[in-house]
C-alpha cells in the first residue's frame, strides 16, 4: 500500500497532525509520522525527534540544552532531509505531506528538496502566498496556502488540510502504482539543454537534431532557477548528457545580476563524469529587472531594455576575461567527456555585427582566456567562424554530445 511520510512538530501540532493522519488513512494510504518537534516525545511518531537530530549528526541533549531555536530548526531540517531520503530509498514512503508556519516550512523544505523530482511533496504553509523560492528550490513541490494559521481544526483549516491530505494520498497512490509497474513507461534517454531568448535559434536546432538522434530533450530557461533545476536532474542521475549551450547565469553570478544560478554552476556534470557539450550563449549580458531597478553604479554602462521587465547590461572586456577563466577552470576539472563550442562571430542574437551588444574586443578577451585556461586539458575546443545562432552551430553540439553518449553506452 502507498505510504505518505507525515512530517511535522508532533508536540506543538499534535491535534492537527492526528487529524491529518486520520484523513490520510481514510483516503486509502498508510502513514509514517516523522517528528521534528524540538522537545517532542510524541507516541504518534514512527521516527522520533531524537532520531531526526541524530540523522543530522547532532547530539539531542546538548542541542536542547542550548535552547537556540535557529540552530534547532537548522538541525531538524538537515536531519529531516536525511530521514526522508532514506525512507524513500528504502521504498517505505511514496510521498510526503507537511504543514506549518515559517519555522515548520523551513524544516520541511530541505526534506522536500531531498526527494527526487516526480515523488509527491505537499506543503501547507502560512508562507505560501509570498516568496516560496526557499521552500520549493528546484523540485516539484506542491504548496498550498493555509489561509488561517495552523492552530487547531476549524471550518476553514478542515477544508484546506482535508484537500491537502486527499491530494497527498492521491499522488502517493499514483506514484506507488507506477513504481509497482516497474516505474515510468520506457522513455528515450534524457538530455538537458539550456536556452535564452537570444540563443533560441541555436537551442531549437540542437533540440531538433537531438530528437532526430533518438533523445528526449528537456529545455531549461537559463534564469538562475533554470540552471539549478537542470543540475538537480544531473545530480539525480536522470540525464544521459548535457547540452549547456547557454551559460549566461555565470555573468549574473560574477557581476551581481538577478539571474545567478550560484557560483557552482557548470560543475556538477563534470564532477559526475556526465558527457557534456558547452557553449558561451549570452555571456555578453547581465540581467536586471525594469530599467529603473538597474543599480546606480551601472548607469554609464551599455544597457538594453529587452522588455518592460528585463534590462540587459553588456559585459565588459575585463568581465569577459574573468568569465573565460572561470569557465576554463570548471571545464578543465571535468571527469567526463567535455567539448567546448566557441562562436567566434557572436555569443547571442544581439552580439553580432550591427547589433547593440556587439563588442569584438570583449569577446576576444573571453576567447583568449578560454584558450589559455584550457591549454593542455582534456577538453576538446571547437572554434567556429560563426555566430551562435548561425545554421549548423546547434546541430554540431548535438552531434558531438551524441557521439560521446553512444561511445559510453
Amino acid at each position: 500500500m502507498a505510504t505518505v511520510a507525515l512530517l511535522g512538530t508532533l508536540d506543538t501540532k499534535g491535534v492537527e497532525y492526528g487529524w491529518l493522519k486520520d484523513r490520510l488513512v481514510e483516503n486509502g494510504v498508510d502513514v509514517l509520522a516523522v517528528d521534528v518537534g524540538s522537545f517532542s516525545t510524541s507516541p504518534m511518531a514512527d521516527v522520533s525527534s531524537d532520531a531526526v537530530i541524530a540523522a543530522a549528526g547532532a547530539d539531542a541533549g546538548a542541542l536542547r540544552e542550548r535552547r537556540d531555536r535557529g540552530e534547532m530548526m537548522a538541525v531538524m531540517g538537515s536531519g529531516a532531509a536525511v530521514v526522508i531520503r532514506r525512507l524513500f530509498d528504502e521504498g517505505r514512503v511514496h510521498g510526503m505531506l507537511a504543514v506549518g508556519g515559517s519555522g515548520g516550512s523551513s524544516v520541511a523544505a530541505p526534506a522536500m528538496q531531498a526527494l527526487p523530482i516526480g515523488v509527491p511533496k505537499v506543503l501547507v504553509s502560512t508562507m505560501a502566498s509570498g516568496d516560496v523560492k526557499p521552500y520549493v528550490g528546484e523540485v516539484d513541490a506542491t504548496l498550498m496556502y493555509s489561509v488561517v494559521d495552523v492552530a487547531g481544526i476549524n471550518s476553514v483549516s478542515e477544508a484546506v488540510l482535508g484537500n491537502a491530505a486527499a491530494a497527498a494520498a492521491g499522488m502517493a497512490k499514483a506514484y506507488e502504482a507506477r513504481a509497482a509497474a516497474g516505474g515510468a513507461a520506457e522513455h528515450k534517454p534524457l538530455i538537458g539543454l539550456t536556452m535564452f531568448g537570444v540563443t533560441t535559434p541555436a537551442a531549437n536546432e540542437a533540440r531538433e537534431r537531438l530528437t532526430d538522434l533518438g533523445y528526449e530533450v528537456l529545455v531549461f530557461h537559463a534564469t538562475g532557477t533554470g540552471g539549478r533545476a537542470m543540475e538537480k536532474l544531473v545530480a539525480s542521475g536522470m540525464l544521459a548528457g548535457v547540452c549547456d549551450l547557454t551559460t549566461t547565469e555565470l555573468c549574473d553570478d560574477l557581476v551581481g545580476g538577478v539571474l545567478s544560478a550560484g557560483p557552482d554552476r557548470l560543475e556538477i556534470a563534470g564532477a559526475l563524469g556526465l558527457p557534456q557539450v558547452v557553449s558561451l550563449g549570452a555571456l555578453d549580458m547581465v540581467n536586471f529587472g525594469p530599467r529603473d531597478t538597474v543599480p546606480p553604479q551601472f548607469e554609464s554602462r551599455n544597457l538594453f531594455v529587452h522588455n518592460p521587465t528585463v534590462t540587459l547590461m553588456r559585459t565588459t572586456t575585463q568581465e569577459m576575461a574573468e568569465l573565460g577563466r572561470r569557465i576554463a577552470r570548471k571545464l578543465a576539472a571535468a571527469t567526463g567527456p567535455t567539448e567546448l563550442f566557441v562562436p567566434l562571430r557572436g555569443v547571442s542574437a544581439i552580439d553580432v555585427d550591427g547589433a547593440p551588444f556587439r563588442d569584438a574586443d570583449a569577446d576576444a578577451a573571453l576567447f583568449a582566456a578560454l584558450r589559455e585556461g584550457l591549454a593542455g586539458s582534456a577538453v576538446t575546443v571547437h572554434e567556429l567562424d560563426q555566430a551562435i545562432n548561425d545554421q549548423g552551430f546547434g546541430a554540431a553540439m548535438a552531434e558531438a554530445l551524441d557521439h560521446h553518449i553512444q561511445k559510453e553506452s
